[in-house]
């Protein structure tokens, strides 16, 4: 049996996106800074024209998980992170939005395979959020942190997933192409649905 675990060294090859949602900008700029911060430090070129790093601007909240799937779909990112603020007002609007952006970011993920970090803030109040981004700790460093380790982690998985995946699938074909050739037949594909 083995142990697999992230780390957070060797961050030459790695890519990541930030997608952040423009609402509550006060907020989300300093989580975008203390993600900047940790990746620096961490050996990761942040500057956006650089090839390890890209940002994504949005609206709002509401609107990164869409974007994080995309992204996530191109291939080209071992880790995207989500970043926004979401806080709570006078009506239940703060109830839809941020269980709709936590399902769509945990659904991001699920479904591509790559990790997607939830970074959004959900507070009661501004004073919480700015605390959160900042004032009294930079939750954006954590998130980065998160994605340094999950992508990580991941490329060390992927290996050994590719490897099983391959051998069921060329098992799968082989005994297609038997019985096809058997029957004098010609092959079909195994992916058809």
């Amino acid at each position: 049996m083995a142990v697999f675990e992230g780390t957070f060294a060797q961050t030459e090859p790695l890519r990541f996106a930030l997608v952040i949602g423009r609402f509550n900008d006060l907020v989300t700029t300093k989580l975008v800074e203390g993600c900047q911060d940790c990746l620096k430090r961490h050996g990761v070129d942040t500057n956006p024209h650089g090839s390890q790093v890209d940002y994504v601007w949005v609206p709002g909240s509401f609107e990164v998980p869409l974007v994080a799937r995309q992204l996530a779909l191109s291939g080209k990112y071992d880790a995207i992170i989500c970043l926004g603020a979401v806080i709570k007002g006078q009506t239940p609007h703060f109830d839809y939005v941020s269980a709709e952006v936590a399902k769509g970011i945990s659904a991001a993920a699920f479904q591509t395979g790559v990790p997607v970090i939830f970074g959004v803030l959900t507070t009661e109040t501004m004073q919480q959020a700015l605390e959160r981004a900042g004032i009294k700790s930079n939750h954006g460093w954590d998130y980065a942190m998160n994605a340094l380790e999950m992508a990580s982690l991941m490329r060390q998985l992927r290996p050994n997933v590719n490897q099983q995946q391959y051998a069921s699938n060329s098992t799968a074909l082989t005994g297609s192409l038997k019985s096809a050739s058997l029957n004098n037949l010609p092959a079909e594909s195994e992916e058809k649905t």
